[in-house]
């Protein structure tokens, strides 16, 4: 008989209809001063003054702001920002002095965890930020021991190292060594990171940095050099044996990477035209791939 004791809040939800629900949350949002807005702590995304925010600013000055960020009010009365710090800044450079805002009742841990799921749906995110945001994500998880689903059903989740950075590739669709190694970067110089983030710096040979101490990766951003793997990996070499690394690693010439020769047997080379060399055939598939999945599409 005990499953069928239910308690009044039970009930109540259990007869609440959706509108009810919906005029609950709207109660909930409500205008508040920018001024008393903070941004969330340690917060890994760049909120930039480029083109895009120029157009959210002016999308913002003639329809106001549409979906509201997300605020916990903290113990001083001001207000943290978990979700909405691009919204912010953009109610700022449009001039207005308030940020429609639902606000809600969160744990530190479910906080952060929001707080990284409504920033990786970014169309363009840098490198740097998802370390941050992965390791913050990581750390959150494991304090937590359990996760929310969007349905607020508590899911019982064992926090070990791997089960974590699991959960976090199935969100994200990133395999757990590539988390792993996203989370690396944030033991990298800024320097370092700043190259990272820009390109010149590819992930595989800043993952081999990384394991090189703060004193150590000065000496590679000063040299003006930008390590390929090959080098990355021979100065994690000698800093593990030597505790120290040699920067004319640096001035060795790069070995430049051979093409790639891609070659067909003939039961696939027959429907290709002649007139394709083998050195086109790579650029010749994946046009055709492409036409393909685009006829499909439509």
């Amino acid at each position: 008989m005990d499953k069928f004791n239910l308690s009044m809040k039970g009930l109540d939800e259990l007869f609440s209809s959706q509108e009810m629900r919906d005029e609950e949350k709207l109660a909930k949002i409500r205008e508040i001063p920018l001024s008393e807005i903070d941004m969330f702590p340690g917060h890994p995304f760049k909120v930039l003054d480029n083109e895009d925010m120029q157009h959210l600013a002016e999308s913002i000055s003639i329809h106001g702001v549409v979906t509201p960020a997300t605020v916990r009010q903290k113990p001083n009365g001001r207000y943290e920002l978990i979700s909405g710090h691009r919204r912010k800044r953009a109610c700022e450079l449009a001039g207005l002095e308030t940020l429609r805002c639902e606000i809600v009742d969160m744990s530190d841990d479910e906080a952060t965890i929001l707080m990284v799921e409504s920033n990786l749906h970014r169309s363009v995110i840098l490198p740097s930020e998802k370390a941050f945001s992965y390791k913050m994500r990581l750390e959150a998880i494991k304090r937590q021991g359990q996760r929310t689903t969007s349905t607020c059903t508590p899911v019982v989740y064992k926090s070990s190292g791997v089960k974590s950075v699991s959960l976090i590739g199935e969100e994200t669709g990133e395999s757990r060594e590539q988390i792993r190694r996203y989370i690396r970067l944030t033991e990298l110089i800024p320097p370092l990171l700043n190259l990272a983030d820009s390109g010149a710096l590819k992930l595989r040979p800043a993952v081999e940095l990384s394991y090189i101490d703060k004193e150590n990766q000065e000496l590679i951003a000063n040299s003006g050099i930008v390590p390929s793997y090959a080098q990355a990996q021979k100065l994690r070499e000698q800093y593990d044996e030597y505790g120290c690394i040699d920067t004319d690693i640096l001035a060795e010439k790069k070995t430049a990477s051979k093409p790639r020769k891609l070659s067909l047997d003939g039961s696939l080379r027959k429907f290709i035209p002649p007139t394709v060399k083998d050195n086109e055939l790579e650029d010749y598939i994946r046009k055709a791939l492409e036409a393909y999945s685009k006829d499909n599409k439509e």
